[in-house]
């Protein structure tokens, strides 16, 4: 008899023979890890540091006499005051706009659903030149509130559809597959106790659906925040009125005033890192709490 049969029947612990080695398709971790901070060191990190040590490099009374005048911060207040508006807006009818694409079957879904995603193939050149058409005083649309003498175009309201127009995508896309996903059997389980349809909402669906909408607000915010080709047709430009921060960037590079673009661009950066991370840590936070609850 083998040792491994002696072993087992005097009551011993068999001997395991060893595992065989997986191969694994992809790299370990240590050779993923180099590839990513390689990447992201070529990508973001080196092109992100290079801004701010143009800057350092700069007078700092020029520095902050560039982003602390009225006409800059005036595009910062527009930037980021009409980026959180309309990742705001996108979120509430993204959501209504996923909703009736997972939950109903009506003619011409198809071509509404394929529609969703036409902000990311269409240039964002042609879409300011289509939305300040549509929405200038003898546009479509801008004819009819022109009667009421309200103006779209060429105003902060022309920037505001601008931005919710390139971002609902994000927003959509984001909650589309958790609502696939979601099971209806706890709205029926809701609604066998006795809740009604906004308490089932409200308690039972729409913090499930939390972490997504904030995912999708926060990538709607981002991809406003630095847009320039789609809004720059339809604001107009109007110094202290209708001037996005990117454009105060492009209005320095023309000047070869390098030193103040990428002064403008650092505070940009920072205030969009900050706005992140609290949207981020709301994120997990969500999560958290939801894990907890399940």
């Amino acid at each position: 008899m083998s040792s491994h049969a002696l072993s087992a029947g005097s009551g011993g612990l068999p001997a395991h023979p060893s595992r065989p080695r997986r191969h694994r398709v992809l790299p370990g971790f240590g050779l993923s890890l180099g590839y990513t901070l390689v990447y992201l060191s070529l990508i973001v990190l080196i092109p992100l540091s290079a801004v701010f040590l143009k800057t350092a490099k700069a007078d700092w009374s020029h520095i902050l006499n560039v982003v602390t005048s009225p006409r800059v911060v005036a595009s910062y207040q527009l930037s980021f005051g009409a980026s959180l508006l309309a990742a705001a807006i996108n979120t509430v009818f993204g959501l209504l706009l996923a909703w009736a694409l997972v939950r109903y079957r009506f003619p011409g879904k198809k071509i509404i659903d394929a529609l969703i995603d036409l902000p990311f193939a269409l240039p964002t050149a042609v879409a300011g030149i289509a939305l300040a058409s549509i929405y200038s005083p003898k546009g479509w649309v801008g004819s009819f509130f022109a009667e009421y003498d309200i103006r779209i175009a060429y105003t902060r309201w022309g920037v505001l559809i601008a931005l919710v127009f390139i971002g609902l995508p994000f927003v959509v896309r984001t909650i589309q597959p958790i609502l696939q996903d979601l099971e209806t059997e706890l709205e029926e389980a809701a609604a066998s106790l006795g809740a009604q349809r906004w308490q089932t909402f409200r308690l039972v669906i729409l913090p499930l659906l939390l972490p997504a909408l904030l995912t999708g607000f926060a990538l709607a915010f981002a991809r406003a925040v630095g847009e320039y080709g789609s809004v720059i047709f339809i604001a107009g430009n109007i110094p202290m009125v209708s001037e996005i921060t990117p454009l105060m960037i492009i209005t320095r590079l023309e000047q070869y005033d390098y030193t103040g673009a990428t002064a403008i661009a650092g505070v940009m950066l920072i205030f969009s890192f900050i706005l992140l991370f609290i949207i981020n840590g709301l994120q997990a936070w969500s999560a958290r709490r939801i894990g907890r609850a399940l």
